[in-house]
């Protein structure tokens, strides 16, 4: 999808892939809520939905084509898409927005935000951390895809605000880390109820699965070439 469009964000997409693969086949959709505030894993978030009958199959070789109501970034007017990702930083006082209906409208269910490590850099994401702490949500888990780049560089050279564990404790929250690509601990971790709301710090690699990308915060913006896409499938398919 994302060579065919001449798209980018194709590490960022790898580096989430497990985390989405895992919450997709243990969410319940009728009642849980999955929301991108990474809104630029879009090809991966359209995939899954087009797994799980929400979306056609057949949409998603429309990707990023002229007249595609699929775009780079996720947006709400695609089925099982419930808020616009991609704006840094709103993820998590979205997520208190849906959390909140569902308790007011007392509803079963959970509601997930995919966010990333960059989005830990604004002041808003720790509002949110507050004001959830405060109302107790314990219908809220955010996966933080912690792969420790950003846009324009790593983390610990922009803002460095480790241990991100200690701190998300500091404003009260359960947190739980673990290795964002090991099936068996994110699915763990998605497991079981909470009395608060809950992170889930999963440590992953930008580019995940494809030698020359991991770690290459390059492949942030770059477009594929047809040698990269080549090379990068042989990888793939061991």
């Amino acid at each position: 999808m994302v060579y065919d469009s001449q798209m980018s964000h194709i590490g960022s997409n790898l580096s989430c892939i497990d985390l989405l693969a895992v919450l997709f086949e243990k969410s319940d959709l009728s009642k849980d809520k999955i929301l991108f505030s990474k809104g630029w894993a879009a090809a991966a978030a359209y995939y899954f939905l087009a797994e799980k009958g929400i979306i056609p199959k057949g949409d998603l070789d429309t990707y990023c084509l002229p007249g595609s109501k699929l775009i780079g970034l996720v947006e709400p007017g695609i089925p099982g898409i419930h808020f616009a990702g991609g704006s840094m930083c709103m993820g998590v006082a979205a997520g208190i927005g849906f959390a909140l209906a569902k308790r007011l409208n007392k509803e079963d269910g959970t509601i997930y935000v995919l966010e990333s490590d960059g989005a830990m850099d604004g002041g808003i994401t720790w509002e949110s951390a507050l004001i959830a702490a405060q109302q107790k949500l314990g219908n809220l888990v955010v996966i933080l895809d912690a792969n420790g780049l950003q846009a324009m560089g790593k983390n610990e050279d922009i803002l460095n605000l480790e241990p991100l564990a200690d701190k998300w404790k500091a404003f009260g929250w359960e947190v739980t880390e673990i290795n964002g690509h090991d099936y068996t601990q994110i699915e763990t971790a998605l497991a079981g109820s909470h009395s608060k709301p809950h992170i889930i710090i999963a440590r992953t690699i930008k580019g995940k699965g494809v030698s020359f990308m991991e770690n290459e915060n390059l492949y942030h913006y770059k477009k594929l070439s047809q040698d990269e896409y080549e090379k990068a499938l042989q990888e793939l398919h061991g």
